[in-house]
């Protein structure tokens, strides 16, 4: 429970020091590692997507490495099962001959867990990852396995190839607090990286934080305070991404079939806190519903054809909204 100002002030100190640490080994990329540690704060899971070769992979092997927490990769293939992620039953001899049963976890049970190119795996092996990432548990062989806590999914995919790949469905995309995209590096920042990466010492990250601390910022997240009409703003952010709504834009009654759920505003609430809390305030403002609302909802818009022909995005369809939201204020 924060009891006072100071306590905010510090928690926003330990968290401004992990950025500085994971600024240590990535180069750039501030908002992708800025909304990356958002999930973490908030105890959510986070979708990176960027073509090959931007360091999505690095990224979270980094945050792994300054917070004190057990890191598992899984890479999914097209021929990984769903037991080669979830763990399976064997059958164990005794001395005398007789039979045991016994579960041998899979990668899942991990503190951090990694999955790189998810959508290059089967939809049944995708579906392995549903009950993981919203009960926190794991059932196999009948019975039920509680995960370490705390327990995030970070995980990547290119959106750019389409052979050899299967798209997340909607029920899983909707698992995801914030989806996150990854651009090219500056050409300043292309020059470091080549620096950094050819030269004959590699940087390390240190560990700043230890999975308790990590679990205690998050309790101090969940109890700052959202007024009552910061709330309203929320829930009608939401609701104007559907396109039967009577107040919302043209642009969303034209090119969106289906808008965001329940949900998005549970999203857009958490992860506001947590940048609260990184700007050390009290209480949630409009300031940061408007900066999580873009990858809060970027995967929760479901868009017609005619939008996908003309490429329009979901972020230009969350930017109306916001647009329409502030002219209304």
């Amino acid at each position: 429970m924060i009891e006072s100002k100071t306590q905010v002030e510090e928690a926003a100190a330990r968290i401004a020091a992990l950025k500085e640490e994971i600024g240590r080994i990535i180069v750039g990329q501030q908002e992708v590692v800025e909304q990356l540690l958002w999930c973490l704060l908030a105890g959510g899971h986070a979708l990176l997507e960027g073509i090959p070769g931007l360091g999505k992979t690095m990224l979270i092997r980094t945050v792994a490495d300054t917070v004190d927490l057990q890191f598992s990769r899984i890479q999914f293939t097209p021929d990984l099962m769903p037991s080669d992620i979830t763990g399976t039953t064997l059958i164990d001899f005794g001395a005398q001959g007789a039979a045991a049963q016994r579960f041998q976890p899979g990668p899942i049970f991990g503190n951090l867990v990694l999955a790189d190119e998810i959508n290059r795996a089967t939809p049944k092996t995708q579906s392995a990852l549903l009950e993981a990432m919203q009960e926190g548990t794991v059932t196999a062989g009948g019975q039920t396995h509680a995960l370490p806590k705390p327990f995030f999914v970070l995980a990547t995919q290119n959106p750019i190839e389409q052979e050899g790949t299967y798209p997340l469905p909607e029920a899983q995309l909707d698992r995801f607090l914030l989806k996150i995209g990854v651009d090219y590096p500056t050409r300043d920042e292309l020059k470091q990286i080549v620096l950094r990466t050819t030269s004959a010492e590699q940087p390390k990250a240190g560990v700043v934080m230890s999975g308790e601390q990590l679990r205690e910022l998050q309790l101090y997240a969940k109890h700052l305070l959202v007024a009552e009409d910061v709330l309203d703003l929320a829930v009608r952010l939401v609701m104007m991404t559907h396109p039967g709504e009577g107040d919302s834009p043209e642009d969303v009654k034209r090119y969106v079939r289906f808008g965001a759920g329940p949900r998005a505003v549970q999203a857009i609430i958490a992860v506001s806190k947590v940048r609260a809390l990184c700007s050390g305030k009290l209480h949630v403002s409009w300031s940061d519903i408007r900066a999580v609302a873009v990858p809060a909802l970027r995967h929760r818009i479901v868009l017609g054809y005619e939008a996908q022909a003309m490429g329009i995005s979901t972020d230009r369809i969350t930017d109306t909204i916001l647009a329409a939201l502030e002219a209304q204020r």
